[in-house]
């Protein structure tokens, strides 16, 4: 049931609009105070607004600015009681869907209604429709998986600023946990979703090829410059521009993206006249900001100019929570990707997920179960199918072995007891004790492991 909010000053307008819409099987429900309109669209799940343009001291179009503000996608119809039009076609200049005078008519009320609630239909379809025509290994929000708290507050985050197209906001996280996929999600969520998202990482280009990319270049500006290039902040206009690892920019370039984000004014390389530019700019750090302020890498300046609506990531270490719905959703999709049929986790390799400390974060869990996908056949991933950096294990290198012998020789027999003895002490520690796991950790039979247990003095269980 659609659920209409009606916003005037007048009793009788209000009940005249309530009974009306009543009968036709909506749900409407009114409000003389255009502050609690605001807050209603703001926290409600508002389908239609009728909204008057004469609140008594407050001007209807102030009122509409906020609602736009709070959510761009909200359809108004103006009421307005005043022999002229102009403010009401002012009203749909600013974003309201259509407008009606007063005194109005029945008919006229339901069949504005009904073109109204087919349109916000539509509108929802088409949004459904993009993002379910994307190519499945895009990153949207529709990826961001996890219901930690952590995480929720990261959602809600999203959901908030995505609102506020001009907004800039500063994604902070170690590597791996999914910036690019927030900046995405805000992109996508905003009104300028059906625009570009330009994104580039700062770290990846020398000062003299980042700066090109992200202002461009006239022809002749340098030797190679043979045609007119727009840059990233051109191609981005209307947009969004994804500036990752903002950390790593050169201190001279950090200085024009400031005067920037102060003049929303670009110009380029070998250029005469300044360039307006309409982006949002999202940009993104896995560095200490912190210990980058007083290493003198970043400029304070410019931190303050981007840290205006902060968004940190936790790693996945912090929302171990996350790690089941992540394992189902990345085990859904690269088994479909590679036509296998892999299901599900053991419990046993679950705990092993759950304990392992994921130093890449998301990316890296990603990776495992791609890897694991390619080469098992399984319906079950076990935990031998595990990489041996989850289960504990290690490969032997020179960092960790000495292949030194000295002069009155060695024991080669005790040498690899020492080992053999070290490896199933760690896999007791992370199976917990558990001489069942210990044994498919370490690929032997358990009558094997029982005997080695004695032999090393070991417990288990």
């Amino acid at each position: 049931m659609e659920k209409i909010l009606i916003v005037d000053d007048e009793a009788f307008i209000r009940e005249n609009l309530e009974r009306i819409l009543t009968e036709d099987g909506y749900r409407p429900f009114s409000t003389e105070s255009p502050e609690d309109a605001v807050r209603q669209v703001n926290e409600e799940e508002i389908d239609l607004v009728f909204l008057d343009l004469n609140l008594g001291s407050t001007s209807g179009l102030d009122v509409l600015r906020q609602m736009k503000e709070v959510d761009p996608g909200v359809l108004v119809i103006i009421i307005t009681g005043y022999g002229t039009v102009e403010s009401a076609v002012e009203a749909i200049k600013m974003g309201a869907y259509d407008y009606i005078k007063k005194p109005f008519r029945a008919d006229a009320i339901r069949l504005i209604v009904r073109l109204a609630l087919e349109t916000q239909q539509l509108r929802r379809e088409v949004r459904k429709l993009r993002r379910e025509s994307k190519d499945p290994n895009l990153l949207d929000e529709s990826e961001m998986v996890g219901s930690s708290q952590e995480l929720m507050q990261v959602y809600r985050q999203v959901r908030e600023v995505a609102k506020h197209e001009t907004a800039t906001v500063l994604i902070t996280g170690e590597s791996g946990t999914g910036k690019e996929l927030v900046a995405r999600a805000i992109h996508n969520l905003s009104p300028r979703s059906d625009k570009p998202f330009v994104e580039i990482n700062c770290g990846s280009l020398p000062f003299n090829l980042l700066e090109t990319e992200l202002f461009g270049h006239e022809k002749g500006a340098f030797t190679d410059a043979k045609n007119r290039k727009l840059g990233l902040f051109e191609e981005a206009n209307g947009g969004t521009i994804f500036l990752d690892e903002i950390g790593e920019m050169d201190l001279n370039l950090q200085v024009k993206l400031l005067r920037v984000l102060e003049d929303r004014k670009i110009r380029r390389l070998g250029g005469t006249r300044n360039i307006e530019i309409d982006a949002r700019i999202i940009a993104a750090t896995n560095r200490d900001v912190k210990s980058a302020l007083e290493e003198k890498v970043f400029r304070e300046d410019l931190y303050y100019r981007i840290n205006v609506f902060p968004i940190h990531i936790p790693p996945l270490r912090d929302r171990r929570e996350d790690i089941l719905p992540l394992l189902d959703f990345f085990i859904h999709r690269f088994s479909r990707n590679f036509n296998k049929k892999i299901r599900e986790v053991s419990r046993d390799a679950l705990d092993l997920f759950k304990r392992y400390s994921w130093p890449g974060n998301v990316r890296e869990l990603r990776n495992v179960i791609e890897r694991i996908c390619i080469m098992q056949n399984e319906a079950v991933i076990l935990p031998e199918h595990l990489p041996t950096e989850i289960w504990g294990g290690a490969p032997m290198t020179e960092s960790g072995l000495s292949f030194e012998i000295p002069s009155e020789g060695i024991s080669l027999e005790s040498l690899i007891e020492d080992i053999e003895k070290k490896y199933i002490e760690k896999a007791l520690e992370v199976s917990g004790g558990n001489v069942a796991k210990t044994s498919r950790i370490l690929n032997v039979p358990r009558g094997t492991l029982r005997y080695k247990l004695g032999k090393y003095n070991l417990d288990s269980e």
